[in-house]
């Protein structure tokens, strides 16, 4: 019981500046959380969304607002062994987890996930280099299968950095996102998508050690796009070119 408390202090104490204030920051800047919301948070293991977990309890004990957590990890594509390892752990360090076959099961409005800041640059680079597209992950989303169930990532502007260093000083035994899931579950265990993954990392690993500025250059890229200056871009299903009205406008 104690290393939970350590493990909860030190997200307000020691890593305040790098999580706690990221984290309440993409909350408020991108509209995450509303009083009353009833939050379904995705648990893997890993160390991401051992944070969430963390992060959103903590929220719910000292935030402004009135907020419901579940804490749930879904069935389909799972390891049966290997999630009844996280379901012990997580109960250690106080996460209350339950599995589920759907999250429209768990009646909330809102479906958290425990993507950050380095895994918004680095798919927006992926799609760059890998499927000639500019776009990335975004912050909120409405799911596409289940109605008025939106998908949120509130640790969008806290980076891995910090999350790793926060782990290391609770000694938290977390375990890779891969480690849940079945060696057959296609989507998850895609040898090119990993490797092609691994690569951008290794390239922005390189990129800051010549500018250390690198990482929130592309981040803030995506705040500063200028439609005049794209070929074609895509809006709501619908391309537009530039040559389209290219003969109407003046200089």
């Amino acid at each position: 019981m104690e290393q939970c408390k350590e493990i909860e202090r030190t997200i307000i104490t020691t890593y305040r500046k790098s999580i706690w204030r990221k984290f309440i920051e993409a909350i408020e800047e991108y509209d995450l959380i509303h009083d009353k919301d009833r939050i379904a948070v995705c648990i893997t293991g890993d160390k991401d969304s051992l944070l969430l977990a963390k992060c959103m309890q903590e929220l719910k004990r000292h935030g402004k607002i009135s907020i419901d957590l579940v804490f749930f990890m879904p069935t389909i594509g799972y390891n049966k062994k290997n999630c009844h390892e996280i379901m012990e752990y997580t109960k250690a360090i106080d996460i209350p987890l339950i599995m589920t076959d759907h999250v429209k099961d768990l009646d909330c409005n809102k479906i958290a996930l425990c993507h950050h800041f380095n895994n918004v640059i680095e798919t927006l680079l992926m799609g760059m280099l890998y499927d000639g597209q500019v776009g990335t992950m975004m912050p909120k989303q409405k799911n596409q299968n289940y109605e008025g169930l939106e998908v949120i990532r509130p640790l969008y502007l806290v980076k891995e950095e910090a999350i790793l260093r926060w782990s290391e000083r609770n000694q938290l035994h977390y375990l890779p996102f891969e480690y849940a899931f079945t060696k057959d579950f296609g989507t998850i265990t895609d040898e090119n998508l990993s490797i092609n993954r691994t690569n951008v990392r290794k390239l922005l690993k390189n990129l800051l050690q010549i500018n250390p500025n690198i990482d929130m250059n592309i981040f803030k890229s995506m705040y500063n796009v200028n439609l005049d200056t794209m070929i074609s871009y895509e809006k709501k299903g619908i391309t537009y070119h530039f040559l389209d009205n290219y003969k109407n406008n003046k200089v």
